[in-house]
């Protein structure tokens, strides 16, 4: 089991990059440009040097989308075990484990805000989720969520700094979404056992019609942003250090296989970049392509790890989980040295019948390949499987 502090498969120290100067070095605070959250060993990686070029492995999957149909099917597998939470989220999730644990940096999509303490939980179209499933991300063995969604402000600024407290709470660095603006300009960087360097930023194409203020406009970061867009992010992660940089978009056009115009155009930008290495999306709430552009991967769409969308859209019960591999070159740079995809489905839920993730087959493989394949360009591609209880 991937633990927060030690990690089984390369543990992972947050260091956060602050560019700013006079903080306070006190623990959890800036100290000399940087800062440290719940790191796994201050003192610095413990592993045995690896033999030849070093790797690093990243995972990470769809939506989570808490819609209340999601939590009655938890609610149900908690019935009877007596523990003290309502909810008990790991038999919906029990195939995916292990392949999340077994990642060097797994990532996850929190869409969703959390609901303030004593507020009643609420799903579509304005979410506030059970607050148990912060802690439960950490069980699972994700390292940091994207935050940055279209319903980043369901709460308004309430809700983001409410999930990004809970998140941080359980050792979980919140990207996207910001509390301060001296938090926007801290790059988040997990460093791995073996001192690979990872950085992920994150922005949301808008927000459901929701307007930040201006003096608060750092707050999410959005496409839209000409003040502080990902480019920006990315190209200060990498001056922080950061040896990959990973952008994760929330994009697109809801239950459109294709990538839009506007897609197409921004991960033009972002893999020509050189302080960009590899792209991921979400949004659509089904599976899009993956391909290639200026040689680097583009994963548009990593349509739902779980939600409960109208059982008239088959395709948003489905969903891919990627997992990459990266290896250093001898000029010290990093390529993608191996890229598989996971597709997976899951079902409506119905009394007596909770919420499962399983690999998918029959007419949801079907139609998770020809979304994977909609623009081609992706050879060299694997299609993998989960290896979980519950898997098939």
């Amino acid at each position: 089991m991937k633990d927060r502090r030690r990690l089984a498969m390369g543990g992972v120290a947050v260091l956060v990059a602050l560019l700013c100067a006079g903080c306070s070095d006190a623990a959890g605070t800036v100290d000399g440009g940087s800062r440290v959250v719940a790191p796994s060993n201050p003192s610095g990686p413990t592993s045995p040097p690896q033999p030849g070029p070093r790797t690093a492995s990243v995972v990470m999957g769809g939506d989570l989308l808490w819609h209340n149909t999601v939590w009655f099917s938890a609610a149900e597998d908690h019935a009877g075990t007596g523990a003290g939470d309502r909810y008990d989220w790991d038999p919906m999730f029990a195939a995916v484990k292990p392949l999340v644990e077994s990642a060097d940096v797994a990532l996850c999509h929190e869409e969703v805000p959390f609901a303030a303490p004593g507020q009643h939980t609420r799903s579509y179209p304005v979410f506030a989720a059970p607050r148990s499933i912060a802690p439960w991300i950490a069980s699972m063995g994700w390292d940091a969520c994207t935050t940055a969604s279209n319903h980043s402000w369901d709460q308004g600024f309430a809700g983001v700094t409410t999930t990004a407290d809970l998140l941080e709470a359980h050792d979980i660095p919140h990207i996207g979404t910001f509390r301060t603006p001296a938090e926007r300009d801290a790059p988040v960087i997990l460093t791995t056992d073996a001192g690979v360097r990872i950085a992920v930023v994150a922005a949301t194409y808008g927000l459901n019609g929701f307007v930040v203020p201006d003096d608060q406009w750092w707050a999410v970061s959005q496409t839209t942003e000409v003040r502080d867009d990902l480019l920006d992010q990315a190209a200060r992660a990498r001056a922080a250090g950061a040896d990959i940089v990973i952008a994760h978009v929330h994009w697109g056009t809801e239950y459109d296989h294709h990538p839009n115009d506007d897609q197409v155009a921004l991960a033009d930008a972002l893999t020509a970049s050189p302080d960009v290495d590899l792209v991921l999306g979400e949004h659509a709430h089904v599976v899009q392509p993956i391909t290639r552009m200026h040689g680097k991967w583009v994963v548009y769409g990593l349509g739902n790890m779980v939600a409960q969308n109208q059982v008239e859209r088959p395709d948003a019960y489905e969903g891919i989980t990627v997992d990459v591999d990266f290896t250093e070159q001898a000029d010290g740079g990093w390529v993608v040295s191996r890229a598989a995809y996971v597709p997976t489905q899951w079902n409506h839920y119905a009394p007596g019948h909770p919420i499962r993730i399983v690999d998918a087959t029959g007419g949801h493989l079907a139609s998770i390949r020809s979304a994977v394949d909609g623009v081609g360009g992706n050879r060299g591609l694997h299609e993998d499987q989960l290896s979980g209880p519950g898997a098939d």
